[in-house]
């Protein structure tokens, strides 16, 4: 279906421009100073208000976004550093999550550090600092598409690969990732996996309103019991306020909807079936002002180790594959 370029048909559209990169295109950057030097970044322009960063060095993760101009993720003060940059042990994962709109968490542990008969891994595991090999980045006057694939692996341990697909059709304000992760190795792997979405203001403001239709919601820690009734609210940034955590499980509409009516926004997240659970983050702190939305592939938010007493580690046999989908959608008046 052929969408609206700036109120006419694609078709149209493309009879009034010299080249089709005047309103839908993909550009390459290499960062050349700061934290970032040496990195790759991909801009997607897509014609329909929608921009937005891929990071080729952060798998293929989403980073700053916009619609219309308007900022949609929440970016922290560390900036998209390059794989070299990470910190793997322990908690080090914060010293260079940069927020973005997606940030993918696995591929073989989330949540706290690991250190058990799998070995040890890092908080939110390392699939997110790995750097991919870009195998496609194309746009036609239907689609733009960025592919490529992450391999984690080590000697005597893992063997995971990630392919992934992100697609957005040019005019729209949307675009969806679809991931395939396989088990190249030679035996069973854990696999857990976790999408990191990250809203950050002016899309996050006092008076948005989060809708997730879930069928049971579970505070994770006292900190969350004490806002267990206003967590479907946001308010004004205040310092020192803590992170407050929800395990969800999802309704038979897997989505999730941050109505910001002040702003005219409304941001729409969806996920596929093979995504059983959903994290709620979400910290009004200042400085630290952010929704995370985390679908993952096991309701275990307390890590490998833990999933695996409680019978709920994901794992893929050799040769198994595993495929997952998220799509973001905004409308703004």
């Amino acid at each position: 279906m052929s969408a609206d370029i700036y109120g006419i048909p694609v078709d149209e559209a493309i009879l009034r421009v010299g080249s089709l990169d005047q309103f839908a295109r993909v550009d390459r950057f290499v960062e050349d100073d700061g934290p970032a030097r040496g990195a790759r970044r991909f801009r997607v322009v897509n014609g329909g208000g929608l921009e937005f960063d891929v990071h080729p060095d952060r798998g293929l993760d989403i980073g700053a976004a916009t619609v219309n101009g308007v900022p949609l993720a929440w970016l922290s003060s560390t900036g998209f550093t390059p794989p070299a940059a990470r910190e793997p042990e322990g908690r080090g994962w914060l010293r260079t999550f940069a927020g973005g709109l997606v940030t993918t968490c696995g591929l073989d542990s989330f949540g706290p550090p690991a250190d058990d008969e799998d070995g040890v891994s890092g908080m939110h595991g390392r699939i997110g600092s790995l750097s991919a090999r870009v195998s496609e980045v194309t746009v036609t006057p239907e689609l733009i598409t960025i592919a490529g694939e992450v391999r984690q692996t080590a000697v005597f341990h893992e063997n995971l690969v990630l392919r992934r697909r992100i697609t957005s059709r040019v005019g729209s304000t949307s675009f969806t990732i679809e991931d395939t992760v396989t088990n190249e190795g030679e035996s069973s792997s854990p696999h857990m996996v976790l999408y990191h979405v990250n809203l950050g203001w002016p899309l996050l403001d006092a008076g948005a309103v989060i809708d997730i239709p879930s069928s049971s919601v579970t505070p994770r820690d006292a900190d969350a019991v004490e806002g267990f009734d206003q967590r479907a609210e946001i308010g004004e940034p205040v310092v020192g306020t803590r992170e407050q955590v929800y395990v969800h499980t999802p309704g038979a509409e897997r989505v999730v909807r941050v109505t910001n009516a002040a702003r005219g926004l409304n941001f729409t997240l969806r996920y596929s079936e093979t995504l059983p659970a959903l994290f709620q983050w979400k910290l009004t702190a200042t400085k630290h002002y952010v929704l995370g939305l985390e679908p993952a592939n096991t309701p275990e938010i307390q890590g490998r180790a833990a999933a695996r007493d409680n019978g709920i580690l994901p794992t893929l046999a050799p040769g198994e594959s595993r495929s997952y989908a998220i799509e973001i959608e905004v409308d703004a008046a």
